[in-house]
């Protein structure tokens, strides 16, 4: 791996190498997710909508988001959620963004052989987010979101680095049981504190606000909120002690003069959100911390059903009734298009899933919302030419309102250097998407990655959703006018 033109060989040796490290090498898909949720919650032209197509680039992180959309925690009202777009609608962009970035970690860090160490931290943060974000509920806070991510957050340098730290945490490990602090036991093996490598990553994520005011762990807190993250770990820290000791009653106290709540309903919230934290942890994957936040974790049998893969007729048949319900009101197209694609993409099993529109000179497409494609950038549009003589296979399909199954080994004359360039030689489905007669797009879909066979069944099912984005449009005119 290059640093500023030089390579790391063997375990990195500085907080700069560590950084990068983290960056580039292990957690490349939490860094790329960070990027792209400040890039749009940045925007102030950019909805809540924007984020469904980063979520829905990782077929994992999906599955994660809407196990835990559908849990008791975040779901009460139990509402069933089986897109991404109506999780967005019914939850709001601070709890999907919430979802998405504590989803994405767990992503990154959970691995078979994660250690103990790496498992109390993963507990830790776990348990402090969960305690931190109902103190802010209870003291009425506007954003209890934000410090439930900032509390997660709070020490991601020393959550990463335990979960990558190979035998520079064994030696680190060496000098803590010989009785030296942390900090001198860091310094010793790594050269710098692990807080410092909070810092540092903090920096190279652009996480900002309340995230980064707690990171910075100033002694003068510019954000008062940051006391709610504060006092979260720090209860984190005196149920580890246990219950009665002098550590506890001070954060009870201070529970009491930020809340007004009683003493007795601080208790009892205390030992309810350690349970909630264990489960969030199950949800999550992480089995070990859930054990450490709390032993003897009670095994509900809701983990348990949303765990379980969906028939994808059944997924299909959920995604239609919410188009169903998206149509049968006030219609938000963008919502409409995303629920389309997500339908697309999940329903039918898609390992690429692209709506472009027609640009101005009618000579090509572009993305308008991409699924599943390998990009460089979260900012890089995906184009396809239109090319009329001889025809490729997205001039046929605008030029026609059919859908076509397009099989390159009967219709390799179809592919154009340009087509080959920009999605290969794939078997792919594709249909225009029409305002009234008129194309104004396309929805193209195939299966590069895992190379499974299409069957007309797909291409039924996929002509099936593009009709309602057809329809949409024409009653989305209707209600124009």
């Amino acid at each position: 791996m290059k640093i500023q033109g030089a390579e790391i060989k063997g375990e990195p040796r500085s907080l700069e190498d560590w950084t990068s490290v983290l960056r580039d090498r292990e957690m490349p898909v939490f860094s790329d997710t960070v990027q792209s949720i400040n890039y749009i919650l940045e925007d102030e032209k950019k909805g809540a909508m924007e984020l469904a197509p980063v979520i829905l680039q990782d077929p994992n992180l999906t599955a994660k988001l809407l196990k835990l959309s559908n849990s008791i925690y975040y779901n009460p009202s139990r509402k069933q959620m089986v897109t991404v777009s109506r999780a967005i609608v019914i939850l709001g962009i601070e709890v999907i963004r919430e979802l998405t970035l504590a989803c994405s970690l767990f992503e990154a860090i959970l691995l078979p052989n994660n250690r103990q160490r790496a498992n109390e931290e993963i507990a830790k943060a776990i348990h402090a987010a969960v305690q931190a974000k109902a103190l802010a509920i209870a003291a009425k806070d506007p954003s209890p979101e934000e410090v439930f991510i900032a509390a997660l957050l709070k020490n991601i340098g020393s959550i990463a680095f335990w979960c990558f730290c190979g035998a520079q945490g064994d030696r680190i490990q060496a000098l803590l049981k010989n009785g030296l602090s942390n900090e001198a036991a860091e310094k010793q093996v790594l050269g710098f504190k692990l807080a410092d490598l909070d810092i540092s990553l903090c920096k190279t994520w652009n996480l900002k606000g309340l995230i980064e005011a707690a990171i910075k762990k100033s002694t003068r807190d510019v954000d008062p909120r940051v006391k709610f993250v504060r006092v979260g770990c720090e209860v984190v820290e005196a149920l580890r002690e246990g219950v009665g000791t002098q550590s506890y009653y001070a954060c009870v106290e201070k529970i009491e003069t930020m809340t007004g709540q009683s003493k007795e309903a601080i208790e009892a919230g205390l030992r309810k959100n350690t349970d909630i934290a264990a489960n969030i942890a199950c949800h999550f994957g992480a089995t070990e911390a859930s054990n450490l936040i709390q032993h003897n974790v009670r095994q509900n049998s809701e983990s348990n059903a949303s765990a379980q893969n969906v028939d994808r007729k059944v997924l299909q048949f959920q995604i239609l009734q919410d188009i169903t319900a998206i149509l049968s009101g006030r219609i938000d197209i963008n919502l409409l298009l995303e629920t389309v694609l997500e339908g697309i993409q999940r329903g039918i099993g898609m390992d690429r899933t692209i709506f472009a529109l027609l640009t101005k000179d009618k000579n090509a497409l572009l993305e308008k919302v991409a699924l599943g494609w390998r990009k460089d950038s979260y900012l890089q549009k995906i184009r396809f030419e239109l090319s009329k003589s001889p025809p490729n296979l997205f001039f046929q399909a605008i030029a026609n309102h059919e859908g076509y199954w397009i099989n390159p080994k009967e219709n390799k004359y179809l592919y154009s250097a340009s087509d080959v360039k920009t999605i290969g030689i794939q078997s792919c489905l594709l249909m225009a998407v029409c305002s009234g007669d008129k194309p104004i797009g396309l929805i193209y879909c195939d299966r590069a990655y895992s190379n499974l066979e299409l069957t007309e069944d797909d291409l039924k099912a996929f002509k099936h959703f593009v009709q309602q984005a057809n329809i949409g449009l024409s009653l989305y005119r209707m209600q124009a006018r």
